[in-house]
């Protein structure tokens, strides 16, 4: 031991001689413990809060291939000649609107689209505009694309025009792109019919940022996509949640609609369209231009292990009491070869079918699928008996295919005792456990998982949040709770392989759930302190658990720990301590290092820290900032180290062995 260490050793004993209770962390450094998976921290997206449509998805135009059931032309506003009709050269999006001459020379025939609570531009961006068309006569047809604001109080409504002649009978696609002239995030999309005397047939109007994540076409908002990429997770679930079992079986999420030609794709109802009559939105769809293709993509672009999500032939069951709502158990044979035709599509051949189509979209190389989730929140019989063909039907065709079951959608209780053993009992490899719970719940779960069976399936942790009583909103507070909660999570890496936070996005003017992980408008976003937690502990997500303890326990928060939770792993030479005081009092630590060798010392490197005395504040729109990860260097040495937490902080120690 350095001369240097002794006499930080010697002032760390003298600082808490004077009868201050110790709050020592004795952290093991001779044994690692267990390998904390890559699949760790992880993200999972549902469309909700208008995460696809006008969220993540790019696409800025609402109802572009006039879709909508109740009213084809919902999100549009028709003037002049419009008519709809349904004989489209789309088989599953059979309609179009056919705009005609209005018959006199000083009147139009045009439509605007409102887009997703306005369309949202930026000066000096590019943009991609796109239709099918055909000219149902001989002669060719102009159409002119404008940008507009409708409220202006210039001389012109348009920022932008552009033009597209429509020459062939039949249907083609058309684009040009143009430049937005001023910033608005509402704005309104124009298409006028310009030229006299004909008609023209317009289907799948659609209008993209050029500038989407990683340039694709079919692509999505750059800076929702980066925040998700800033995560480095680890692991992707996807589409859902509560829209994969639909509010009836006919609009559960089908990953085969999701897939092939964008413009194809059929409409689906969202399972959230009518769940909130006090937060209700009539013209919440799914376009499937977000599809199972575009989540793969996604997945490996941010380096995520995909985990998708497929029906095991229960409706909701939240909605649905009746089980004539449901698929007997000897029918779910076609839902049993969805899920094995989904693997063949992220996997497959391009010799075989679904590898095939997988390749004609742009990717002949495989997704390297290596887990498949199948029902969500079920509970009951209904469940185990529908997952079980499930299972066999993966096992002896895909092995290598590790399957998700699901403990319900409750933290504890009946249906939760009654469902573990029936996974373990079925042979799912992990078990997805959901908890959206209150200050007191989080605060009381430090030791979650120290006393699991560590025979049988894994857990992941695939829906949870904070929800403090009275305040279901994004605020400091839940979110430190949250990273308490995490450190039984990374304590316990043996039987934990999974965790993610939900929901993930949510727009300021169409959302029905939160808190959540991300916010944004049709311009802008920002990322909350929940955000912020998921993202330090992915970046020191370390590699292996190291035991640290108090008195001989566990830091769970439990009595007389002074509030305190803490969890510490390795990472190659370096050592990340993570340390939450939940309490109002600042409480002085003591981090000894155990197992080090005769004149072995450690240094201190850097403090990451998360505090705040604005409890129930977050960050905003207009304060992206407020409430963010600072960052100071931690000068020590020796075989202890003394330090301060204070009250309401999440704090990382960076220690160099």
């Amino acid at each position: 031991m350095t001369a240097k260490a002794i006499l930080t050793t010697i002032a760390t004993i003298l600082a808490f001689s004077a009868g201050a209770q110790v709050n020592q962390f004795d952290i093991n450094l001779k044994k690692k413990g267990a390998p904390i998976q890559p699949t760790m921290y992880g993200i999972f997206f549902e469309d909700i809060n208008f995460a696809a449509d006008g969220g993540l998805y790019a696409e800025l135009v609402k109802n572009r291939s006039f879709e909508f059931p109740q009213d084809h032309l919902q999100g549009w506003k028709a003037f002049g000649k419009v008519d709809v009709l349904s004989d489209g050269p789309f088989e599953r999006n059979p309609h179009y609107v056919r705009l005609t001459e209005p018959g006199h020379p000083h009147k139009w025939t045009g439509l605007d689209n409102e887009g997703f609570f306005g369309i949202g531009i930026k000066k000096g961006e590019k943009y991609r505009f796109s239709v099918w068309a055909r000219v149902p006569g001989d002669k060719s047809e102009t159409l002119r694309i404008e940008i507009v604001n409708t409220a202006s109080m210039g001389e012109e409504h348009f920022y932008t025009q552009g033009r597209i002649t429509v020459s062939s009978t039949e249907w083609k696609k058309y684009q040009i792109t143009i430049t937005a002239k001023e910033t608005n995030p509402k704005a309104v999309l124009r298409v006028f019919l310009e030229s006299r005397g004909g008609s023209v047939d317009l289907e799948h109007l659609s209008l993209f940022p050029v500038d989407t994540w990683n340039g694709h076409e079919n692509g999505l908002r750059k800076d929702l996509a980066q925040a998700l990429y800033d995560l480095h997770p680890g692991v992707f679930r996807f589409p859902g949640g509560c829209i994969v079992e639909g509010t009836d079986l006919n609009t559960r999420y089908n990953w085969k609609n999701s897939v092939g030609p964008v413009e194809n794709r059929p409409l689906n109802e969202n399972r959230w369209e009518y769940t909130f009559p006090h937060r209700f939105y009539p013209d919440y769809f799914q376009s499937y231009g977000l599809g199972f293709y575009e989540f793969f993509q996604l997945s490996e672009e941010i380096g995520a292990e995909p985990l998708p999500i497929v029906s095991c032939g229960l409706a909701c069951q939240f909605q649905n009491e009746n089980e004539d709502a449901h698929v007997p158990v000897n029918e779910l044979q076609p839902y049993i070869q969805d899920a094995l035709d989904l693997i063949e599509f992220a996997n497959g051949g391009t010799d075989t079918k679904w590898g095939g189509l997988r390749a004609s979209m742009g990717h002949p190389e495989s997704f390297n699928l290596k887990f498949i989730g199948v029902g969500n929140e079920q509970w009951g019989s209904l469940y185990p008996e529908r997952l079980k063909p499930f299972i066999d039907a993966i096992r002896a065709k895909h092995p290598e295919i590790k399957i998700v079951g699901s403990s319900g959608p409750n933290s504890e209780g009946d249906q939760f005792d009654y469902l573990w053993p029936e996974m373990k009992k079925l042979g799912a490899d992990l078990v997805d456990e959901h908890f959206y719970r209150p200050y007191d719940w989080f605060l009381a779960q430090g030791a979650r998982y120290d006393s699991y069976d560590r025979k049988g399936p894994k857990v992941f942790a695939g829906e949870y949040a904070c929800h403090a009583k009275g305040k279901k909103w994004n605020h400091f507070y839940a979110s430190l709770l949250e990273a308490a909660f995490m450190t039984t999570i990374e304590r316990n890496a043996d039987i934990v392989h999974m965790a993610t936070y939900a929901p993930l996005f949510a727009h300021v003017e169409g959302w029905q759930w939160r808190p959540d992980l991300i916010w944004y408008d049709n311009l802008n976003s920002f990322r909350t302190v929940s955000w912020h937690v998921q993202q330090l502990y992915g970046q020191y997500k370390g590699q292996n658990a190291l035991t640290l303890t108090m008195n001989g326990s566990n830091v769970t928060g439990a009595e007389g720990q002074n509030g305190l939770f803490a969890s510490a792993v390795a990472d190659g030479d370096k050592v990340y301590v993570k340390v939450i005081n939940t309490s109002d009092k600042s409480q002085d630590i003591i981090l000894n290092f155990k197992g080090l060798k005769k004149k072995e010392s450690v240094k201190g490197v850097e403090r990451i820290k998360l505090v705040s005395d604005k409890l129930y504040e977050d960050n905003s729109l207009a304060r992206p900032e407020n409430i963010a990860p600072s960052s100071e260097s931690f000068e020590k040495e020796g075989p202890t180290m003394s330090t301060t937490i204070e009250p309401y902080c999440f704090s990382i120690f960076v220690i160099q062995r």
